[in-house]
């Protein structure tokens, strides 16, 4: 057992015969897996492109597409030396001939393609991550040819197609959109403004600051550095993102919404929480913690990349062509179909603009007592509904953006979803331990013993993380279930149109 104390922190990996460790977010994973064998250059990339994210903190939509286009590009180039398969750019038009057709190559032009994407991505990581990985494996990082006949040259072509498309999705990556905030990257391009005033968090609830309370409300608070800070709505705009396989984001959205003020529905999903709040054991304060991946963290998308890294340690056995053609193909189409949850989640998220529960508990039940968590180390009490908060951090009390639909349950159901695809089973076989007083929101005693968390199927571990957002107070029902169901579609979209790319029908 790995005993830390704090989390989400950088994922580090510890292998014995027969069986892998993964400190997962300072957790323990375990899981069954072959003989140790060092990580192929798909898992390190991978590796990288999350440390990426890590050090960009980049909100959880932008997070999926990113790494999206880091293994996009990584595929791009390894199938110019596949016989079959076909790029999303090129199709077949940078096939090499059999003779090079090599692991060498397909290693060099996917590791020059994979750095051309991580440094236009996450540049603040280039020095400290991605240049010391080029040295790592014998590449010169300036190289930046053109030329088809060296694996150098294959795979910074195959990644300048995928980021000239990618520049112009809708994302506004560069912040060059005229209809965003100049020179701010992934600024919102559609003028979205919050219905609500912002609810100040240091001072008693004012309800007056409600004028809507079906809508997103913004939040001000204290946050880790000791800032006062209001969070605006988190890429508003990534609806019209461009997918990767589904047709559009708004072609899932829902035909109903959540539940509005002045319904039964709005009601009772506020007392469901708050019953939830009220009755939280030690492992459901757990799950909600271990699932949170806020900031400093890989995020929901990443959590599922450091899964896929178990899955692969446990089936693909090593660094020979089959190891990483599988592993090319799988966080290809697994952070793909994540890419298109993203947009489809945030579609429904700008559309309906939909309240928090921290906002629609407090506005319903102000001047009420109601037994609830008192905070940390206060156990369940009877408090003012205007006093009520989520099982979440001070300094990050809720995600800065609508609650339908859950972007946990969307991401997660659509990462398990591909890797059962992939896998050909739903079996994960694998557990997450977390010692006793981890805890950061009750640190030193929550869990009061060690807990394990054990997923026997990538479905029960999706399932799980939607309803860590329910313990954790950031989400209704509603916005978890539906969710679920948008995910496990985009999986299913994305893994078969990512097969039609496999097999040179796309």
């Amino acid at each position: 057992m790995v005993n830390h104390k704090s989390w989400p922190r950088r994922c580090a990996s510890l292998r014995t015969a027969g069986v892998m460790a993964t400190v997962l977010f300072g957790l323990t994973t375990t899981g069954d897996a072959g003989a140790s064998t060092p990580d192929n250059v798909v898992l390190l990339w991978n590796e990288a492109a999350l440390q990426g994210v890590r050090d960009s903190q980049l909100g959880p939509p932008m997070t999926a597409r990113a790494l999206a286009i880091v293994h996009t590009c990584m595929y791009d180039a390894w199938a110019a030396y596949d016989r079959v398969a076909v790029g999303t750019r090129y199709g077949g038009g940078l096939r090499r001939p059999a003779g090079e057709r090599t692991l060498k190559h397909q290693v060099e032009a996917s590791s020059f393609a994979a750095y051309r994407a991580a440094v236009d991505l996450f540049p603040a990581s280039r020095v400290s991550v991605f240049d010391p990985l080029m040295a790592r494996l014998g590449h010169d990082p300036a190289n930046i040819t053109t030329d088809l006949g060296s694996p150098a040259g294959v795979g910074n072509v195959a990644c300048a197609a995928v980021l000239s498309f990618r520049h112009r999705d809708g994302s506004n990556q560069l912040g060059d959109d005229p209809a965003g905030t100049p020179g701010v990257p992934y600024s919102d391009i559609t003028g979205y403004r919050a219905a609500n005033e912002p609810m100040d968090l240091t001072q008693p609830f004012d309800a007056s600051t409600v004028r809507d309370p079906s809508r997103w409300q913004p939040l001000r608070y204290v946050n880790s550095r000791g800032d006062l800070v209001t969070p605006g709505f988190v890429a508003p705009h990534w609806g019209h993102v461009l997918p990767f396989a589904v047709r559009s984001g708004s072609s899932m959205r829902s035909p109903t919404g959540p539940a509005v003020y002045g319904t039964a529905a709005y009601r009772e999903q506020a007392l469901e929480l708050l019953d939830i709040n009220a009755h939280l054991t030690d492992e459901q304060k757990v799950i909600a913690e271990y699932w949170t991946d806020g900031p400093s963290s890989a995020l929901p998308p990443g959590h599922w990349n450091l899964f896929a890294q178990n899955v692969s340690h446990r089936d693909h056995h090593g660094i020979g062509r089959h190891g990483i053609a599988a592993d090319i193909k799988m966080f290809f189409a697994l952070n793909n179909a994540m890419f298109d949850a993203g947009i489809v989640a945030w579609d429904n998220k700008r559309f309906y603009d939909s309240v928090r529960p921290i906002t629609a508990i407090r506005y319903l039940f102000h001047g009420q007592r109601v037994r609830a968590w008192a905070g940390p180390f206060r156990g369940v009490q009877l408090i003012d509904g205007g006093d009520w908060w989520p099982y979440q951090l001070p300094t990050f009390p809720t995600p800065p953006f609508g609650e339908y639909a859950s972007g946990h349950s969307n991401f997660s159901a659509a990462g398990a979803g591909v890797l059962r695809l992939f896998t050909g089973s739903d079996r994960f076989g694998f557990s997450a331990v977390i010692p006793a007083g981890s805890s950061t929101v009750e640190p030193n005693a929550v869990p009061a013993r060690d807990v394990t968390l054990r997923w026997a199927t990538f479905t029960d571990a999706a399932n799980q993380a939607g309803l860590s957002r329910r313990y954790g107070g950031i989400h209704f029902q509603q916005g978890d279930l539906d969710a679920r169901d948008t995910g496990r579609a985009c999986a299913e979209i994305a893994w078969h149109l990512a097969q039609r790319y496999f097999a040179g029908a796309a």
